[in-house]
This record gives C-alpha cells, structure tokens and sequence, in this order.
C-alpha cells in the first residue's frame, strides 16, 4: 500500500517526536555513496559541504520547531558491511539533531518487535516501510490504528531504553 503523505510531509507536520526504528542489516545495496564508502571514501566531518544532505536540513528544521528526533538500530553482530558504513556516517544525522542509539540484536530477545522498520510522528501516525530481500524499499503505509500505533510505539520504547547511544556504541 502506498502512504497519503510522503517522509518528508509527515516529519514536516510533526510536533513533539519522530521515532525511527531500523531493523535490517542492509539496506539499497546498490546506493553510488555504499559503494564510495567501500572504495575507501570517508566524509570530512570538517567539511560540512561534502557531507551535508536535503534530508538532513528537515531534521534541523523539526528540532528547531521543537520535535525530539530519535534513531534506534537494531543490527546483529558482528555487524554488517552495510551497518559499518551506516556507523560511520551517522554523525551529521547527530549534527542535525537525532539522538541515534543501536541494540545488537541478541539483547533483544525478550522484545517483541516489529516485523517492518517505521517512523511513529507525535505517537499517532505510522509510516511503516517495507523492503526486499536486498534492501530496496518495495513500498509504504501509513497507519493510524491506535492499537497498531500503541504496540509499535511500545517496541521502539523497549529498544530505545535497552539501545547504546551513538557515541558510546562499539560495534563488533
């Protein structure tokens, strides 16, 4: 199903919090800046311009207006080549003002989680994401069940409090 409103529209309606759960270990595996990253290309976190993106202007943007952003990853470990690159370039989404934080999959046994990764805007609205077995993003749907909405909002809150911040995560 497709969502009513894009990422962008949502996140732009947004008003108090934007929770983003990430549950695969790969994601667009054909993405031109992956393969950069894997022929050696690193950002310059001293230059702003080489690593800057629109997206990130609307993170900036909602924590300005107010809007907590937060990031959680679910990986397995030792993590994968796609979630190395994902670690290391996961400053200027920092810079922008996510919070991110990662949970290796094996402390999260006891959680129910979700089947598909989502952003929950303000508790109430779903944007649930749906990928292929390679990563490309296959589709979208927006959800506003509250009963749906509760036990999403509940799995990002149990990863998000068992998760470690960016800054302290070491991955294996």
């Amino acid at each position: 199903m497709a969502a009513t409103a894009t990422l962008k529209q949502l996140l732009t309606a947004c008003q108090r919090s934007a929770w983003h759960l990430e549950m695969r270990d790969g994601y667009t595996l054909n993405d031109p800046d992956l393969s950069a990253w894997q022929s050696g290309h690193r950002i310059d976190l001293d230059d702003r311009s080489s690593w800057w993106r629109p997206w990130l202007q609307n993170i900036v943007d909602a924590v300005g207006r107010g809007v907590e952003v937060q990031r959680a990853r679910v990986v397995s470990e030792p993590i994968s080549p796609y979630i190395r690159y994902e670690y290391d370039v996961t400053v200027p989404n920092i810079r922008a003002g996510e919070h991110v934080r990662w949970l290796p999959r094996r402390k999260a046994t006891d959680l129910m989680l979700p089947a598909n990764d989502f952003w929950l805007f303000d508790g109430s609205t779903l944007l649930v994401h749906y990928f292929s077995g390679v990563g490309d993003k296959v589709g979208e749907e927006l959800v506003t069940d509250p009963i749906v909405v509760k036990q999403q909002a509940e799995a990002f809150e149990a990863v998000w409090q068992r998760a470690t911040p960016h800054e302290d995560y070491r991955p294996a």
